[in-house]
């Protein structure tokens, strides 16, 4: 088997309490070591790219990629492609041969972002891919990444989630409880009431962006709630440049490019397997026959 869908991990999570790694990826060196550590762990994975690293190799060479490092895994892994804009980013990686997509239109009106999620949907059902849509706006804490809104945050409505899910036709819901994309000013306090009700009235898997920073009690209540499906950007892209810069500091500006991408992987490969200690998807992967 290669490369599977959210349909495919995210229900077994959901039902057996625990989450999923997302993991922001942008080359194939720290794709292979968010694999890597997976496979070490037992683990199901989930490797994601955004609008900022689809333009590095395009969709269908990241496709090609991440289903080449796939093939030689012992887990799922299941590539996705995180916070898309427009119907237009989402066709071309669908069309590329991408297992699943996210519809990020929590920027528009509720109308306008449940019509065009529901056209997402409605693209992926011809290509036997999965859709996660966002409804709340995430907001960003600070200017490393360009998702999330730079404004106030608005949290996620349960009836309008409930009616959002119905209408729209998605496989996972990424919700606004407190969660925030880049590094917290200071601890999160997670919505749990609100969280709770959202669980309670739709029947697709809840998605938490925004994990960096979010203290591991909070992850296990939110877990229990329904929460299975957490994503990890900002500390991977903190990783990989304080990892450049130490090695600049030390040889005074000059570095072979290689040497270092070796520590890269070797301190992403860290990162990512305290990551799947953290949701508890250790060991969970003994269904997947590759």
């Amino acid at each position: 088997m290669s490369l599977v869908t959210l349909d495919d991990l995210l229900p077994r999570a959901r039902r057996d309490g625990y989450a999923i790694g997302a993991f922001n990826f942008c080359n194939a060196e720290t794709l292979q070591a968010i694999v890597e550590a997976a496979d070490e762990a037992r683990a199901p994975v989930i490797a994601i790219v955004g609008p900022l690293e689809l333009p590095l190799l395009g969709p269908k060479l990241i496709r090609k990629m991440a289903e080449a490092i796939a093939e030689e895994a012992l887990v799922p892994v299941c590539l996705h492609l995180d916070h898309a804009p427009t119907l237009e980013m989402a066709s071309a990686c669908l069309d590329a041969g991408f297992p699943s997509v996210m519809l990020d239109g929590s920027h528009l009106p509720f109308e306008g972002n449940v019509a065009l999620t529901r056209r997402v949907a409605e693209l992926a059902r011809a290509y036997g891919a999965t859709v996660e849509g966002e409804l709340g706006a995430l907001g960003r804490t600070d200017g490393l990444l360009g998702e999330g809104h730079n404004g106030r945050s608005t949290l996620t409505d349960p009836l309008e989630a409930r009616a959002f899910v119905e209408r729209t036709g998605i496989d996972a819901l990424a919700i606004s409880v407190g969660n925030a994309h880049g590094v917290y000013c200071g601890e999160p306090n997670l919505d749990f009431e609100r969280l709770a009700q959202v669980s309670e009235l739709v029947d697709v898997p809840i998605v938490l962006h925004g994990g960096t920073g979010i203290p591991r009690e909070q992850f296990r209540r939110a877990i229990k709630m329904g929460v299975c499906k957490v994503n990890v950007a900002t500390e991977l892209a903190l990783c990989y440049g304080e990892t450049v810069s130490e090695a600049l500091q030390a040889n005074k500006g000059k570095i072979w490019p290689a040497t270092v991408l070796v520590e890269v992987k070797n301190r992403v490969r860290v990162v990512a397997k305290r990551w799947i200690d953290e949701l508890d998807s250790a060991n969970r992967a003994d269904w997947y026959q590759p």
